[in-house]
């Protein structure tokens, strides 16, 4: 059944209001702990990165912004910003969340600010407030600090030393936060740590946020999470606590798979959405929330799968904008449990495609992303200039 007038009408204003940041990371080469699978049009330097997702917002229009890494993309730290945002800028995007890196450098092994070597602490926080001073300088809102930290074997480490250590290069670290800056602290329950992990689950990153400062927030990882966890209802709490800073969007199988968004259990995605839409329609007001792809690309064409995850996930947030929730409350409050159901189940069947198709052409762009991208001939241009570099490559264990 087409929507309706209104329906329509809705569908245009939640779609103007969506946007999706993609990782720099995720168009270059990666791989797993047990190798690389090479691509010949993968990204090989940060100019090409940006390129790539140059296209991607060209063709979807819901990806003005980039998410970068410092160390990879950023390797003379400072110095680079200026080359960094001209890229950005010839390519119609901006530069978004800063991740710092304090988990591939040899010292990194027994931890971060978690070490119990206090020099590595220091240089784990020297390098945080650099990459403070890169997001000050591209006029980055955030910082996504995401820490390896952790121990795999039992008594090896102090847990209450460790979040010591760790309360305090936070609360340092949202000190030299100004403006407009904020940090968000995501959590994860294992891997690479096996035996504890520092913040292991959103309430650690909660209490390591309220006693950090205003400035700080919890990032959720769709795959960080143990199985069958019911992440929609962590989002509702972190809402209610206005502690919400933002998502990377993935899908899984089994643990931190980083498989396309909504390729497994796309009823997940949906309903992550709802409970931000259902809270926008009681509060009266819509949550600032940065959403951002973070998914290793190692098999499909690494733009496709960028094109196919932003459409995939306006898709869904659509689905989740149309639900009736005045109707919605109605039967919530009666205890009409069907009722209330079908509420969702209606939206989330409901074919959202000829919309997004007739506000793309609205916006000026071909009405099927994946087709008009593989029709512009990028892919093989890409594959020209860069394949001697990557094919060149050594696959190695990452």
């Amino acid at each position: 059944m087409p929507l309706t007038s209104a329906q329509t009408d809705v569908a245009i204003q939640a779609l103007n209001r969506f946007a999706v940041e993609l990782p720099s990371w995720g168009f270059a080469n990666t791989g797993t702990r047990f190798g690389k699978f090479i691509q010949a049009g993968a990204a090989t330097n940060t100019p090409e990165k940006i390129a790539d997702a140059g296209q991607v917002h060209q063709f979807t229009g819901c990806c003005p912004t980039v998410a970068v890494h410092v160390l990879w993309d950023f390797a003379k730290g400072l110095a680079d910003v200026p080359e960094v945002l001209q890229v950005a800028a010839a390519h119609g995007v901006a530069i978004g969340a800063i991740n710092p890196n304090v988990f591939q450098d040899q010292c990194y092994k027994n931890g971060s600010l978690g070490n119990p070597d206090p020099e590595v602490r220091r240089m784990a926080l020297s390098h945080i407030l650099d990459c403070v001073e890169i997001q000050r300088a591209t006029g980055s809102r955030d910082l996504s600090l995401w820490f390896a930290d952790g121990t795999n074997f039992p008594g090896t480490g102090s847990i209450r030393a460790r979040k010591q250590w760790f309360t305090e290069g936070l609360q340092a670290t949202h000190a030299a936060l100004s403006g407009n800056q904020r940090m968000l602290v995501e959590y994860k329950p294992f891997e690479p740590a096996f035996y504890h992990t520092d913040i292991a689950d959103w309430g650690m990153s909660y209490i390591y946020c309220k006693q950090s400062g205003p400035r700080a927030k919890v990032l959720v990882d769709t795959g960080h999470h143990y199985q069958a966890q019911n992440i929609e209802q962590i989002v509702a709490w972190l809402l209610s606590e206005d502690m919400l800073g933002g998502f990377h969007f993935n899908d899984r199988r089994y643990a931190d798979d980083d498989l396309t968004l909504g390729s497994i259990d796309p009823y997940q995605v949906f309903r992550i959405f709802h409970e931000i839409c259902q809270f926008a329609f009681e509060t009266g007001t819509t949550p600032d929330i940065p959403y951002m792809v973070d998914q290793s690309h190692n098999l499909k064409n690494k733009i496709e799968e960028m094109i196919q995850t932003a459409c995939t996930a306006q898709e869904l947030y659509l689905k989740a904008a149309l639900v009736d929730h005045a109707t919605l409350a109605i039967h919530q409050k009666s205890g009409a449990l069907m009722d209330a159901e079908e509420c969702l189940r209606a939206a989330f069947f409901t074919d959202v495609r000829p919309v997004l198709r007739e506000w793309r052409q609205m916006k000026g762009m071909a009405a099927e992303p994946l087709k008009a991208f593989r029709e512009s001939g990028y892919t093989a241009k890409a594959e020209a200039e860069r394949g001697a570099r990557n094919l060149g490559a050594v696959s190695s264990y990452a």
